[in-house]
């Protein structure tokens, strides 16, 4: 079997991050959709890097590569528990990252007995273990929450949540996937996300060259599609979901919520369990990042903004839980008030 097949995505035309003979190869994300490139990496500050620029972004594909990083560590002679802890500070609101650095110490922790080379392996196998994992994850999210979807539909989505954000198939874009596979006709309206672009660089990209319906909004005008009845659901991603069921994502998700509330269209969460951190007990408690004020001040060499005007680029919002309709796991869809209790946590 090819590897495509063995973690099923025969359709899909790209990857997003794989281990190739002692390196990571990743999808350069900042270079799309103009072209599609990859990077190889060969050492954790590498990878380091690749997530700290988005090179690589997104909670389950950076946990990946967290995991990837430290694999680098242990084969080519390096400290891996100086690695896992460089790695896991890189980026400080997606949990998923810890997770993904976590299991690849625990790997090399266990085979504490071994000599360096089998340690080594160790570690490799349990970062390609976590690749496979997760698309299988993502295909189980996809199917839970395809089943809310009516037929036809049509999805409004914010940032990405789709196969570039993950190992593959998608979180949000995975019900999307999902819907399509069992004969539901489902188009997607994807906001743009200013100010790094992610809908209009990333889902647009990555749902047109997988042959789907997608049109891309300002993210000002999502509020009138809702109000016109155009949007069926609204399903984004998650960075982080705390125990009382709030929701860490892109900065502008909040504000779709209030809006999905406010003209009665559901609102879901598509997500990993590891999303789901207990040791957070609400919204408030979650770290937020703030990102460059070149994101905001520049759209590729061109500078939008006045010199010295200064500028706030807060990368997060958090969603209530109140606002939330489901939130849609690989085991199954649940009411954001259950999260301590998902099986699996």
């Amino acid at each position: 079997m090819t590897r495509d097949e063995v973690l099923g995505l025969t359709g899909q035309e790209f990857f997003t991050i794989r281990w190739d003979d002692g390196a990571v190869e990743m999808i350069d994300q900042r270079a799309l959709p103009s072209r599609e490139a990859y990077v190889r990496i060969g050492d954790p500050s590498g990878v380091a890097a690749a997530i700290r620029d988005m090179t690589i972004r997104g909670a389950p594909a950076i946990g990946i590569a967290g995991a990837m990083g430290g694999a680098l560590a242990a084969v080519h002679g390096l400290d891996v528990e100086a690695a896992a802890s460089m790695l896991a500070s890189v980026r400080p609101t997606a949990v998923n990252l810890r997770w993904g650095v976590d299991r690849a110490l625990a790997a090399w922790k266990a085979a504490a007995g071994e000599c360096r080379a089998d340690r080594a392996n160790a570690v490799v196998a349990a970062a390609e273990d976590l690749l496979r994992e997760d698309v299988a994850v993502c295909r189980a999210i996809g199917k839970n929450g395809a089943a809310l979807l009516p037929d036809p539909a049509t999805v409004l989505t914010h940032c990405n949540a789709g196969a570039l954000a993950t190992g593959g198939y998608g979180t949000a874009l995975g019900v999307v996937r999902a819907a399509r596979e069992a004969g539901k006709r489902v188009r997607v309206i994807a906001d743009e996300t200013r100010p790094f672009l992610q809908g209009a660089r990333l889902t647009a990209w990555e749902l047109a060259r997988d042959g789907f319906d997608v049109t891309v909004i300002p993210d000002s005008n999502a509020a009138t599609f809702l109000r016109r009845g155009d949007v069926s659901a609204v399903i984004v991603g998650a960075d982080r979901i705390a125990r009382n069921g709030d929701v860490a994502n892109k900065v502008g998700t909040y504000p779709l919520a209030v809006l999905a509330r406010e003209h009665g269209v559901p609102f879901y969460v598509a997500a990993p369990i590891s999303t789901i951190d207990l040791a957070t007990p609400d919204g408030d408690s979650i770290p937020i990042e703030d990102r460059p004020a070149r994101e905001v001040t520049h759209v590729g060499a061109t500078c939008i903004v006045p010199e010295r005007v200064p500028v706030a680029n807060v990368a997060f919002d958090v969603t209530p839980a109140r606002l939330i309709g489901k939130i849609v796991t690989e085991r199954g869809a649940f009411a954001p008030a259950d999260m301590a209790s998902v099986p699996g946590r």
